[in-house]
């Protein structure tokens, strides 16, 4: 037995589908599985390629140095729009914690365009 038992929806594409013959059935299944092997293969190598290429880390290319320079809990924070937060660090059996002060109508400003609207 399954975990989920999803016999219902069996019975309503069975009953809502024509028959297909397994010769044509078993011929569509080769082509579909030749298809998704070339396909992933050629994702590996695409990602080969960008590894050695020097383009392994692809987040650093499009971000500055300032927000490299983030953790993710101040990058949340501000992605959030929260303007003080505590944050609270576990690892093993230790706990710490810091605050964070964002100056969210200074960053607002900056980063807005011509047709971005300034959040409030």
């Amino acid at each position: 037995m399954s975990l989920f038992n999803f016999r219902w929806l069996r019975e309503f594409v069975r009953r809502h589908t024509n028959y297909i013959p397994e010769e044509k059935a078993y011929f569509w299944k080769r082509r579909l599985s030749l298809v998704y092997m070339l396909l992933a293969w050629n994702a590996f190598g695409l990602v080969l390629y960008n590894v050695f290429s020097g383009n392994a880390d692809w987040a650093r290319k499009y971000k500055s140095d300032a927000e490299l320079s983030l953790t993710p809990a101040q990058h949340w924070s501000r992605t959030l729009g929260i303007k003080d937060a505590k944050v609270y660090k576990i690892s093993g059996l230790n706990v710490s914690s810091y605050e964070i002060h964002n100056n969210l109508d200074d960053e607002a400003s900056e980063n807005a365009t011509g047709n971005e609207a300034v959040r409030e």
